[in-house]
């Protein structure tokens, strides 16, 4: 578990972002100085009296999420954010059963889920579409730093049929490389994941007959390794040799990466390309009005578009019964789709930030939440 608590400012050992931010180990605090991240949040509007809110989820979102909390809390210094980076589909089910105020999520609420949110909301429940970041495939081969892979062969890597390095269809896209016939050896998360949600809906669109499983937050078959929370599998690829996994691109650090066939090129990862993808993809259609969730269009040919991307939500109540609970959620949350916030996590975490257009229909939205009975 990885609770942060920003609002004391002492020394834990931990993960360091940027050389600032500790991420404690668990059940511990983690302490930012917002000085070493950039400052205090210059257009924070903060609550008076300050107060404690509370959320949880992905995994993928907690270098971005230390950024914003500790940004956040140096201009308000009487709140206190606690974020549980505990995986997506435990925030959504913290979120709907009301442990927490708010759940980051990297997929969507599906239909139940969504059901089961408004009944405990008692209003509408919205998915708000506020990190989004490259997955990089992510691998651990010596000598080798980068290589280009084919949706097909990603595919084929992660389901087991391709199972060396120096195996044909990976060395016809990479003539230049030194291959070695080191095993391979995929890494997956062993957690219900929106990042394993999202990679394995890229296969699923992208790599055709390739990748047969159905969609989901689980990995659909026995693991070869597998390993809990993004900071799990970068441990487990960099511990092994031939090791290859699919990370938030913020967690990849120096291990090797891929670009990936997209028409007839091959693209690497970057916020840009990330946000190229995004801005091409349409609304969900079941969106209600205030709801933003989107359907990533993962076959695009668009050769400057990165296609496995993560878009990874904050999850709220348009109403709340504690009026607390709606101010704070108000106010963090603003901050967080801000300019100022986005380019902080850009800065720190290496995500997309928003478009001016998407950062506007979020503040429009994140504007209405309110108190029940208000």
């Amino acid at each position: 578990m990885k609770l942060f608590k920003y609002g004391r400012f002492a020394g834990y050992a931990g993960v360091a972002l940027a050389g600032a931010v500790a991420l404690s180990a668990c059940g511990s605090d983690a302490a930012v100085d917002p000085e070493a991240t950039g400052g205090a949040a210059a257009n924070a509007d903060c609550v008076e009296g300050g107060g404690t809110l509370s959320g949880a989820g992905a995994s993928s979102q907690e270098n971005a999420m230390a950024t914003w909390i500790a940004g956040y809390q140096g201009a308000c210094s009487d709140t206190t954010v606690e974020y549980d980076a505990v995986g997506s589909g435990a925030g959504r089910s913290q979120f709907i059963d009301g442990s927490v105020a708010f759940a980051g999520s990297d997929a969507a609420l599906d239909e139940e889920e969504t059901k089961q949110a408004t009944e405990r909301c008692g209003s509408e429940v919205v998915n708000l579409p506020a990190y989004i970041s490259p997955i990089a495939v992510a691998f651990n081969l010596e000598g080798v730093d980068s290589l280009n892979l084919t949706p097909e062969v990603i595919a084929d890597i992660f389901n087991q049929e391709i199972t060396s390095w120096d195996d044909e269809a990976i060395k016809e896209a990479n003539p230049d490389a030194d291959l070695p016939s080191t095993k391979i050896v995929p890494v997956n998360r062993s957690d219900e994941s929106g990042t394993t949600e999202n990679f394995v809906a890229y296969l699923a669109e992208a790599a055709g007959d390739a990748w047969p499983h159905e969609v989901s937050g689980d990995w659909p078959i026995e693991p070869v390794e597998a390993a809990q929370g993004s900071s799990g599998v970068v441990s487990a690829i960099e511990g092994g040799e031939g090791t290859i996994g699919y990370v938030d691109a913020s967690h990849a650090g120096d291990l090797g990466t891929a670009s990936v066939g997209v028409g007839e090129e091959f693209v690497a990862y970057s916020p840009e390309a990330a946000a190229a993808i995004v801005d091409a993809s349409p609304a969900r259609e079941a969106n209600t009005e205030n709801d933003h969730a989107i359907e990533l269009d993962y076959t695009t040919d668009q050769a400057d578009a990165y296609p496995i991307v993560l878009v990874s939500y904050e999850v709220a109540c348009m109403e709340y019964e504690e009026q607390a609970d709606a101010d704070l959620a108000k106010s963090f949350l603003s901050y967080v789709v801000s300019e100022e916030g986005q380019k902080a996590a850009s800065d720190e975490a290496g995500s997309a930030p928003l478009s001016t257009d998407t950062r506007e229909a979020l503040k429009a939205t994140i504007d209405k939440i309110a108190v029940a009975g208000a």
